[in-house]
Order: C-alpha cells, then structure tokens, then sequence
C-alpha cells in the first residue's frame, strides 16, 4: 500500500468516527457551537486536523456555516440537520456528510439523497463521463418525489486542496469530463422538496475563509496573523472562530477585516436554499480504481 493512500484510508477511519460522536451528541438544544469544537477536537485527538471547519446546516442552511464564537444557536425542535465532516492525515484528505432528522416528515428526504450517492458512487469507474453519474443521481432523487440543488456539485480532491479540477453534477446535462483510475473525489447529493427552487443563494454571513494571495500590509499584527493561516491552513477552508482562541489581539475584528479587504483571504458565503425549504446531503469520499469506487468514509 503506498503512503498516500494508507493516509486517505486512516483519514476516512477517523472521518466516520466523527460522524458516530456527532450522531450521539446532536440533540435537540444542543449548542451547534458545542457540536463543532467537539467533533473538531476529536479530530486531533484521533491524529488527523479538520479539513475545514465542521459544517453545520440547520433546515434551508446548506453549506458553508460552521458556529462562530460565542454562538447561541442551538438545534431546533422538528429540524433537518447536515453534518459536513473533513479531516486531514498531511494533506490528504476525506470529506463525508449526513443527515439527521428530528422531525419524521423528512425521513424520506434523507432517504432520497443517500439512495442517490449510492447509485451516484455504483456508476464510477474509469471511462465513465461525470455527466453521466449526474444524470444517476438527479433520476434517484426525483423516485423519490424530491429535486436535487443543481448549482452544488460534488468535487475532485488533491493533496491540500478540497476541490480541484473535475465536479461531480447532481442533475443531469452537465459535461465535465471522464473519471479515471485513481482520482480522489468526494460525491454529495444535496436534496429539498419538490416545490422548492432547487438551487442554492449566497446568504450575507460568512463564518469560514480561506488564504488567497500575500500582501504588503501596514498592520504588523496583520502579517503575524497571515503568515499563521499560510503555515497552519495553506488554501484549506478555517473559521474565524480557531483564530481568536489563538490570537489575543484587543483589535482582533479589525485587524481579521484589513486582510478580507485587501483580499489576502476570501470569505465563503453561508449558501441557503432559495426558497428557505429544507435540504438533506450525503457525502462519501472515494478512490477510483479499476473496476469500480472504494469508499473511505
């Protein structure tokens, strides 16, 4: 077995047990906070780093929130809760979500969106066309009265870097290439309701960022401060929240907004669903082999 890939196979064993606390933790008025320094910490207790902050997407919530400090949110009463868990062993990485229910309504709905990543990762080999697998996992989700989000997609992963190159579509009609032999990606069907506009929309908060470019900067708090996210997180997503438990500047917010505007990082726009119905996703990370996929998470 070589290096790499006895290190996305230890990443996806401890992606998974992050996904087991999460399912014994996530309670009904449970902080979501609490839920992410959590399953955070877990992370580094186990010998691996998050990927990117623990996603948490509460209903219409789809992707990109993690808590930020001091966050009072909680989980709510008749709720459709997302778990988008990442974690790296030196780089390399496994991606892997779930969904949670707390209201027996959308039972189904989960339902729907791991049928469809099943049947999506069934239809991978080499050869075959990333629209094709699309077109599989659209067909799923529609058995089941339900519509796949289309402008979210699945993704190749690299070494360091969470999405790269190739996409996985969940609806059909969208070119992209082949998938070939060992190609890393992470397949997640995101699902809402049939009368729901199926597509998600930038919201106004951003919780998570990631490093762009250098540059000059007056502040030298500032150049501390970057030159700790280049060394700590390279181009991989982190919040806001792991900084000010290391830095203790009195100007923290001020200081974190010279390096947004000068675009030395770039936020990520918490991404809802447009109708504000609610959504379920899915989520393996898998190598291509020969004859088919193996899943690690």
């Amino acid at each position: 077995m070589s290096e790499a890939l006895s290190k996305y196979l230890e990443a996806g064993r401890i992606a998974v047990k992050l996904k087991e606390e999460a399912k014994k933790i996530a309670k009904i008025n449970v902080l979501l906070v609490d839920i992410c320094e959590r399953l955070e910490f877990l992370a580094f207790e186990l010998g691996a780093k998050p990927a990117f902050p623990v996603n948490i997407g509460v209903n219409e919530i789809t992707a990109h929130f993690t808590s930020p400090a001091n966050d009072v949110r909680k989980i709510p009463e008749n709720s459709i809760v997302k778990f988008d868990i990442g974690v790296h062993i030196e780089g390399y990485i496994a991606d892997t979500a779930m969904t949670l229910s707390f209201n027996q309504d959308y039972q189904d709905l989960i339902i729907s969106a791991q049928d469809a990543l099943q049947n999506g990762i069934n239809a991978m080999k080499p050869g075959v066309k990333v629209s094709h697998v699309g077109a599989i996992i659209e067909k799923a989700i529609t058995r089941f009265g339900y519509r796949p989000i289309r402008n979210l997609m699945g993704h190749r992963i690299e070494r360091f870097n969470l999405h790269t190159g190739k996409s996985i579509p969940n609806i059909s009609g969208i070119e992209g290439g082949t998938i070939e032999e060992g190609e890393i990606y992470a397949v997640e069907p995101f699902s809402t309701l049939q009368d729901a506009a199926g597509m998600v929309r930038d919201s106004n908060e951003t919780v998570i960022f990631r490093y762009h470019k250098d540059r000059r900067l007056k502040s030298q708090d500032a150049m501390a401060l970057l030159e700790y996210i280049k060394k700590e997180h390279r181009f991989l997503p982190f919040a806001s929240r792991w900084l000010r438990s290391k830095f203790s500047y009195p100007s923290f917010d001020n200081i974190f907004e010279q390096l947004i505007k000068s675009r030395c990082i770039i936020p990520y726009r918490v991404l809802v669903e447009a109708s504000g119905l609610p959504v379920s996703q899915a989520e393996h990370t898998v190598i291509v082999e020969k004859d088919g996929c193996r899943i690690i998470t």
